[in-house]
């Protein structure tokens, strides 16, 4: 699996590539297609495994301009949890 199987953006794709990231982690191609869906996830993984672009690069395919958006809704709603 490839990140560009995943759906995202050009410009994410692009950037990733230009960062010689072009392999999603497991959590990352689990993660993906249901947050580009608009579906609510919650991944567990370990440190390191790639949880913040599973959920980052969705989260900023679907803020993108020129992407679709109902006016003053919540768009993306991050939770991070402190130790």
């Amino acid at each position: 699996m490839l990140f560009s199987e995943l759906g995202l953006s050009k410009a994410l794709l692009d950037t990733l590539d230009g960062l010689h990231l072009t392999t999603p982690t497991p959590i990352q191609v689990q993660a993906i297609p249901p947050v580009l869906e608009g579906r609510d996830v919650i991944g567990l993984a370990q440190t390191g495994t790639g949880k913040t672009a599973a959920f980052s690069l969705p989260i900023l395919h679907r803020l993108a301009p020129g992407k679709k958006a109902a006016p003053k809704k919540v768009r993306a709603l991050i939770l991070s949890p402190t130790r």
